[in-house]
């Protein structure tokens, strides 16, 4: 067993990172994208003229998963036919927490403001601007977090 961790233990630990880089981003996303969605389809039954604004306040979310998973590919991409050391496969396992764990509850409550935007199309058609400003300011953390996650990769 010393021999595999010694071998592949830092491979594995990238894989690791890469994995709750996407995983956890991409869940944030797909939930902040299904309330959003849930909700957009109730104003589209009542008013289907206001589509385009409800799909731009959906799509808000999914950003989170894209950082998710430009982070999981550069990670995947320090892994070459060499194995890695076993402390920089886990330097590469902790550059993907910031996005992954920012990236779970950012697109969550993104998707809950983006949510709140939509109601707001739905009594105000002239306030899908605000309504992504105001998802916006979440996104603003999703990125903090990808920049993050960039910086760290780029010391291994």
């Amino acid at each position: 067993m010393g021999d595999f961790i010694q071998n592949f233990g830092g491979d594995l630990l990238a894989i690791l990172g890469a994995a709750i880089a996407f995983v956890l981003a991409g869940i944030g996303s797909s939930r902040g994208v299904y309330m959003a969605g849930e909700a957009g389809a109730g104003v589209i039954t009542e008013e289907p003229g206001r589509f385009g604004a409800v799909m731009v306040l959906q799509a808000l979310p999914s950003t989170q998963a894209i950082y998710g998973f430009v982070i999981a590919f550069l990670t995947l991409q320090k892994i070459t036919s060499v194995s890695l050391p076993v402390e920089s496969g886990l330097l590469l396992f902790i550059a993907g927490l910031p996005i992954g764990i920012i990236g779970l509850v950012s697109g969550i409550l993104q998707g809950k403001v983006a949510t709140a935007g939509i109601h707001m199309v739905a009594k105000r058609p002239d306030g899908m601007g605000r309504g992504i400003v105001l998802a916006l300011m979440v996104e603003m953390f999703a990125i903090i977090g990808f920049i993050i996650s960039i910086l760290m990769l780029g010391k291994v």
